[in-house]
């Protein structure tokens, strides 16, 4: 391809671009292809838009345009601005001609995806030289670069399951019927791109470099889809319906999956620099002591700091989305009193994971009858007992102080139903910069985390355990990260028992990537909405009489099919325990909606329709 054609358009072409409107594309200049690819500034600038589309397809704090992925999932509720994009896949409206979003879409994923290709074509074709100033630097682009291939294959496969992976440059006036592929397959190839990666990039990306990607971020990456294989979706589990290309590999359980995970995971613990010291590390800056202000003594400076410190980055940030939001995307979330809109508000399945501190100093799920009979309140749930330290960090509840006032949902602008508030009896907290107010001046960005070590950790704990791994190391992993949390550890008792071992690994993955867009693909990945398990728990609930309110107290935990919302609300009770402007509350779980999940269809996004007319050998996602 040596037709003249400007850098901007070579961007422009998606991967399955129409013939006619590539060849009436026209140039600006005269730049040849040939002379892009023999600067290697250039091709530099070609390998920083890489990152700079990370914003648009991976995205982060607002993946659908305006609202989170939790608000798709059993974390939290979408409000109804914007049009309700939230809601409209919740209530079923989403289908391949109408979702709302735009950036990480298919036809958006590959468009970035032929860039890669063609910065890799172009490098070698035209041998484009090194940096002058700084030798090697064109091999760490070539690295950065086959990484980014890999990352993009990755980010269409876990929303549409099979995809075609697309290592070659394609030729607009050739064939463009090209086929998806198994997701064993994909993997391989993800895995291989990462190892070309991995043999390019540095141990450490620093300044100017820094939150480029680097060996530990490619390893992780080949960790992250290798526990993906190795999850039910992919590995043994049933999906209902399923029409994939390669469910026959999918049907029976492999361990050898589970091992290759293991030891991806286990590639990215053990990965050192040149002096030595351990490439990553769980940032544990400021101690026990330390609380953020205006807290009333209960989210710790540590757990705040983590999203914001640049320490944190550099030594659990695997790879991050630097200046994914600014301060106004918290307006868009703080509570009416704070003079915000309360867009995403977490909901009680979710607060409900948060375990209670018992007072044998272990860590017991809330609805375990262990937490019940060692003196969890249902009635007075978050200050009057002690709970794992991070939901103070990530949930505004009733009677929480935030910054110097006690919010509450009972009365006033913040209570449950009132104009712009909460209707679950929840905020949305994580994330937020408690110094800033609204039109107070105080500017920042908000780094968005794509991959932490925790997850790398508890890919390497969950590895462990479906291998036979030593239970020792396993609860060593889960209760590192709790302390980093100050959180209570594992009860003794879980040790050696696979199955509360899960339970154990499962929770500590919920609570601690809240809102970090995780949760609406591991549920799949665990075929949770159509397990035996959470159907019959649903089935019970529907068979326990015909007040949801009732059931929503008397009947938890919820069945996780991503079906139902629940809330927690203030009751005035002269024997409560939660004071508040002078009155005493008890809290009542709550009903609160119910929505959509149908099996297959909303186990993955479906395939626009116009990228099935431009690629005819294409195969709609199951049930769409």
């Amino acid at each position: 391809m040596k037709k003249a054609i400007l850098i901007i358009n070579i961007l422009a072409i998606g991967l399955f671009a129409c013939k006619k409107d590539f060849l009436d594309r026209k140039p600006d200049d005269q730049m040849t292809e040939q002379q892009v690819f023999a600067d290697y500034e250039k091709v530099n600038k070609l390998v920083t838009d890489l990152y700079s589309d990370l914003k648009s397809r991976s995205r982060g704090l607002a993946f659908l345009q305006h609202f989170s992925l939790s608000a798709i999932t059993d974390e939290c509720r979408g409000s109804t601005v914007e049009n309700g994009q939230s809601r409209t896949y919740n209530t079923g409206g989403w289908n391949p001609n109408d979702q709302p979003g735009s950036g990480f879409k298919w036809g958006d994923i590959y468009a970035t995806l032929r860039i890669a290709n063609l910065i890799l074509h172009g490098v070698k074709m035209y041998g484009t030289p090194d940096n002058p100033l700084n030798k090697g630097d064109l091999d760490v682009r070539l690295g950065e670069t086959y990484f980014m291939r890999a990352y993009y294959h990755y980010l269409a496969a876990r929303l549409y399951g099979e995809v075609p992976y697309i290592d070659y440059l394609i030729d607009p006036n050739g064939d463009l019927a090209i086929k998806q592929e198994p997701f064993h397959t994909l993997v391989e190839k993800i895995s291989s791109d990462c190892d070309s990666a991995i043999a390019l990039l540095p141990v450490n990306q620093t300044d100017p470099q820094f939150a480029r990607v680097e060996k530990g971020t490619a390893l992780a990456l080949k960790a992250i889809v290798r526990w993906m294989a190795a999850t039910p979706l992919y590995n043994g589990g049933v999906l209902p319906n399923d029409t994939r290309i390669g469910k026959e590999s999918y049907s029976g359980r492999d361990n050898k999956r589970w091992e290759a995970a293991r030891d991806a995971a286990k590639a990215v613990l053990n990965l050192r620099m040149e002096n030595g010291q351990l490439r990553y590390g769980l940032y544990a800056n400021y101690g026990p002591g330390d609380f953020v202000s205006g807290s009333n003594n209960k989210v710790y400076t540590r757990l705040y700091q983590l999203f914001y410190d640049f320490n944190a980055f550099r030594t659990e940030g695997i790879f991050m989305l630097m200046n994914d939001k600014w301060e106004a995307w918290q307006g868009d979330n703080y509570p009416p009193s704070e003079g915000g809109g309360s867009r995403q508000q977490p909901v009680q399945e979710q607060v409900d994971e948060y375990e209670y501190i018992a007072p044998d100093g272990y860590g017991y799920p809330i609805y375990d009858a262990r937490a019940v009979a060692d003196g969890y309140d249902d009635a007075n749930p978050y200050d009057g007992i002690k709970r794992d330290p991070r939901l103070y960090r990530d949930v505004i509840y009733n009677g929480a102080t935030f910054r110097n006032s006690v919010k509450n949902m009972a009365t006033g602008p913040d209570r449950i139903g009132a104009t712009n508030s909460t209707t679950t009896g929840y905020f949305l907290r994580k994330f937020y910069r408690e110094d800033y107010r609204p039109g107070n001046g105080v500017g920042f960005q908000i780094h968005f985390p794509l991959i932490r070590l925790p997850e790398i950790m508890l890919i390497y704990a969950e590895a462990l355990n479906e291998t036979g791994g030593s239970p020792d190391e396993i609860m060593t992993m889960l209760n590192t990260i709790r302390q980093r949390s100050f959180m209570a550890p594992v009860p003794p008792a879980v040790k050696g028992d696979k199955e509360k071992t899960n339970e154990y690994i499962q929770r500590e993955r919920r609570v601690e990537f809240f809102y970090e867009n995780k949760r609406w693909f591991t549920a799949r990945l665990y075929l949770e909405p159509s397990s035996a398990v959470q159907l019959a728990r649903e089935q019970a609930w529907q068979a326990a009489g015909n007040d949801n309110d009732t059931r929503s107290q008397n009947f938890w935990p919820y069945p996780k099919c991503q079906r139902m919302v629940n809330g927690m609300k203030p009751v005035e009770d002269a024997n409560g325990k939660i004071m508040i402007g002078g009155k005493k509350y008890s809290m009542q779980r709550f009903y609160v909606s119910t929505w959509v999940f149908v099996a297959p269809t909303h186990y993955f996004f479906p395939i626009m329709q116009d990228e099935l007319i431009k690629d005819p050998a294409l195969q709609q996602a199951p049930g769409w």
